[in-house]
């Protein structure tokens, strides 16, 4: 089978999900949690298909820059949907699917870039694991601030719309954020560790950019979590933390690559 067509298939189904709890949230009705579960799941498992077939084209995992960008949107969803188990994150996947759909047809249509296939070794994958999820949980985080910022600048004008509605309490939402933060930047910790590890040389020409970014995020992340531990940050400062750190950890990964695959060709 040709992974476009399940990627159609993933890309169809995320954009019916967004369809249908965009329509329940316009209609100031809660969308029902099970249905949006059953179809993120299903769009989810042919996502899944079209990205093994992609990435294993070629002799090692072919991770280039789209292929990549739809590996870090398939395990944000996935995480997202295996979180509405338990706490109430549902509004995210409104801006997260559209965004799996759009991953996951740019990574069949769009030419790749030129990149070397990744070495299946068991310490490589653990440490390309460990960075995917990373990512993922703090573009939830990320996402989560935003809506947070929404939300705090809604209540304050009076005028909540029909997603603010839906929303949990301000302070459960930003108990919501640091969660994410926190197991986001231990599973980055744990990814600049294995890097540190498995790679020979961190600071090589290809990964310097990378490595040095990833760091900077790292200690901005963390510099966010003292000072709510100790300064009880929150807020717009907590928030403004969040999407300096973010920032900083897409330009070492996202930034990086698009450079070398697209424009330096190495």
């Amino acid at each position: 089978m040709h992974p476009l067509l399940p990627s159609l298939a993933a890309a169809l189904l995320y954009l019916g999900v967004t369809a249908y709890q965009g329509l329940r949230v316009r209609q100031r009705v809660k969308p029902n949690k099970l249905l949006i579960g059953v179809f993120g799941a299903l769009a989810l498992f042919f996502h899944g298909g079209s990205l093994f077939m992609q990435l294993h084209a070629t002799q090692g995992l072919a991770l280039d820059f789209f292929n990549a960008s739809s590996l870090i949107a398939f395990a944000v969803i996935l995480i997202t949907l295996l979180a509405c188990l338990r706490i109430p994150v549902e509004n995210l996947l409104l801006l997260l699917m559209p965004l799996g759909a759009l991953t996951a047809m740019l990574a069949q249509l769009m030419p790749a870039g030129t990149v070397q296939p990744i070495d299946e070794e068991p310490g490589i994958l653990a440490h390309i694991l460990l960075s995917i999820v990373a990512y993922g949980l703090l573009t939830i985080a990320v996402l989560q601030a935003l809506l947070l910022l929404l939300q705090d600048h809604q209540l304050k004008h009076k005028h909540p719309s029909g997603l603010i509605k839906n929303f949990p309490p301000l302070q459960t939402m930003e108990s919501l954020l640091f969660g994410f933060l926190w197991a986001g930047w231990i599973l980055l910790s744990l990814s600049l560790f294995s890097g540190w590890l498995f790679f020979e040389d961190l600071f090589a020409q290809h990964l310097v950019h990378k490595t040095l970014l990833s760091c900077l995020a790292w200690v901005v992340f963390g510099v966010l979590l003292w000072g709510r531990h100790q300064l009880g940050w929150r807020g717009h400062k907590a928030i403004r933390w969040t999407l300096a750190g973010f920032c900083l950890l897409m330009l070492a990964y996202f930034g990086s690559k698009l450079v070398r695959e697209f424009i330096l060709h190495i």
